[in-house]
Order: C-alpha cells, then structure tokens, then sequence
C-alpha cells in the first residue's frame, strides 16, 4: 500500500481550530477540522468518518491544504462550461449594443436578441442560443473607465438590461450635462460664500409633473402571449404637481396646482422656503422653464435658484420621482373630474413624503451629494 500524503507542518492543529472559528463558510470549516485532526494525531480513517466523507476525499483536501494552507479549504465554485465568446468579442458585442442598430444596415430600429445572435453569426461565424446570449448580456457591463485594453473594456459592474429609454432632446448639446457636473461644487462653494459663515445649505431639486385624465398605462404581470387591458380616458382634465425634494435629508415640499405660470411658482418657493431648516439656505436646482426666470417670480430670501442647462431633464433626479409615482400610484386609473385629480395627486404625494428613505433612493447623486 503507497504511503499516505504528508500534511504540511507549518500550520498547527490549534491554528486551523482557531481559522475555523472565524471562518463563515460552513464547508471550509469542516475541512478545516478535518485536517486539524490529522495535524493533532488523528488518523485518515477518523477524519474521514467525522467529516462523513471517504478516505478519497480527506486526502484530496490535505493535497489542497498542503497547495493553499487554510484558504485552500475554502468551497469553490464548479467552473462549468467554457464561455462561447472571448473577451474581444464581448467588447466588439458591446461596443454595438452601446451603439445601436443602424436601421439602414441592420433593418431594425431596436436590439433584439434575435437580431444580435444574427450579428454574432455574421460577424464571427458562431451559433449562440437566444438563452445562452442573453445570460452574456446580463453579465456584461459598460465599458470600464480608464481601460484602453480592449480583452478590459467589456468589464462593467451592472450588466446589460432591457430598459425603457428616457426622451432626449435633439438640441441637447453633447457636454452640457458633463460641464454642469464638473462645475456644480464651485458652483455650490460660490453661494456658499455669499452667505454668512456657518450657514448650513441645503440642496433641493424642483420639478412640475402634469398629470391628466389621459394617464399613462404601464408594464403588468400577465401569461405569455396575453395582451392585458388597461382603462383609458379620453377627456383631458389636468393639474399640475409643484414637487421639489431635499435629498440629502428625505425631505419634500410640494402643491398641486391647476396650471403652470410664475405666480404658481412663487407659491411653491414659499412652500419650500417653510421646509428648510431654520437658520439654513437651500439652493433649489430648476430647468429653464419661462417661470421658472421671470420677473416677475417672487423668490423667498433663504432660497437661491441654479437652473440645469438646457434640455437636460436627466441632470434632475426630481424626474426619477415622477416616473415612480407614475408607476405606482398615478396609472392604469379613471379620474372622474378635476377635483378626483387633484385628490389623488395630494394623496401620492404626501405618500411620497411619508417614504423619507424613498426620496433619498431616488434623489441622491454622487456627483451632487458626494463631496
């Protein structure tokens, strides 16, 4: 019969107990007192039987002992099967999602993975399934910052998800919105320095959501191949939520107002001058709406006003608001007059306020909140 394996003597039978007890992986630590009995004296025989393993196994985790030490224990995940692309050809597929199709050329206006599994065929003579390729998808990311090396560029850290688009101007400019994040903390520190020192600023986002009697319908659970119904109104009573949201402290003030102009404005800024802090300032982040500038708006004396660049809804988080509130509480719904619209809207938004930690998920941003 082969002589048995030694074990490693550089670790003692009191060190792989004591790595055991910090250790949370419940696998790893049986090995651990598997192997530390060995260590203390034990034989194969009474190792494998407290472990409730074969004698095979004990000796294939004290080659992995004398390979690796205590973290050679650890449970290690199955490697499974071999990816069917390779890391150059997960940065080419995300080059083109991120690109999108040109309808001239590809003969769609949107990526399908019918559409992509076609192009993975043509561009590189593979045959992946509709699965296969959208679970490479989900595990994709962006392009990773600061990486020129192309097998790097398809590492992200969220992945790839079929989500709805959000409106972009066409007159948007490109560096807009990167040159208001750049300068928003001088621009900040700026005010900051207008006021008396130790004057504690608070950051508020404002916003107007028109909401009607022709409300939005939304995405529902129904069985596959099923197209489910939604109610539709065809009159088109409206109002107006006046919303602005603090952030940083879960904090909401707004009005429900039947139309937009400056006076409506000015009632909103006396709403939220009432919601900062006493002795504090808030610097109330706005579009370019005309009322949002005119002169005759009436702008309380501990409010200033930094409006976004143009046609840069996306810079205001304010817009992640509405659409949740859309969603959840706003859709799929009959208003019978003006009145049932202005009930329902004061109904979600004091929800709203009544869900601080809502408003910081939806409203913090690192580039405004993080210095």
């Amino acid at each position: 019969m082969a002589a048995a394996i030694g074990v490693r003597t550089d670790y003692t039978s009191a060190d792989l107990r004591r790595f055991a007890r910090r250790c949370g992986d419940g696998d790893q630590v049986r090995r651990l007192l598997a192997v530390a009995l060995i260590l203390g004296g034990g034989s194969r025989s009474e190792a494998a039987k407290v472990a409730g393993v074969t004698l095979q196994i004990v000796r294939d985790w004290v080659l992995r002992f004398n390979d690796g030490g205590p973290e050679g224990l650890a449970t290690r995940k199955a490697p499974g099967r071999a990816s069917i692309l390779n890391d150059e050809q997960r940065a080419r597929l995300a080059e083109i999602v991120e690109a999108g199709p040109i309808p001239a050329a590809h003969g769609v206006l949107r990526w399908r993975l019918a559409d992509l599994a076609e192009w993975v065929w043509d561009e590189f003579g593979l045959s992946v399934t509709l699965h296969t390729l959208g679970r490479e998808l989900r595990a994709m990311g962006g392009a990773a910052q600061g990486s020129s090396d192309a097998k790097h560029r398809w590492k992200g850290c969220g992945g790839y998800r079929k989500l709805s688009a959000r409106p972009r101007h066409r007159g948007q400019k490109s560096d807009d919105i990167a040159i208001f994040k750049k300068g928003f903390a001088a621009r900040l520190a700026q005010i900051k320095r207008q006021l008396p020192k130790g004057t504690p600023v608070e950051l508020w986002w404002q916003d107007e959501a028109r909401v009607g009697q022709q409300t939005k319908r939304t995405r529902r659970w129904a069985k596959r191949g099923t197209r489910p119904s939604a109610l539709k109104d065809q009159r088109r009573s409206s109002a107006w939520i006046f919303g602005a949201i603090c952030p940083a402290d879960g904090k909401a003030a707004g009005l429900v107002m039947p139309r937009c102009n400056s006076e409506a404005m000015s009632m909103h800024l006396e709403e939220i001058a009432v919601h900062v802090a006493p002795g504090a300032h808030a610097v109330v982040i706005v579009d370019q709406a005309g009322w949002h500038g005119s002169a005759e708006l009436v702008v309380p004396p501990n409010i200033t006003l930094v409006p976004l660049p143009p046609r840069c809804p996306e810079l205001n988080p304010i817009e992640n608001v509405w659409q949740f509130m859309r969603d959840n509480w706003l859709s799929n719904r009959i208003f019978k007059s003006y009145d049932d619209i202005v009930d329902h809207c004061c109904h979600a938004w004091n929800k709203l306020v009544d869900q601080p930690w809502r408003i910081m998920s939806l409203g913090l941003r690192q580039w405004a909140h993080g210095f």
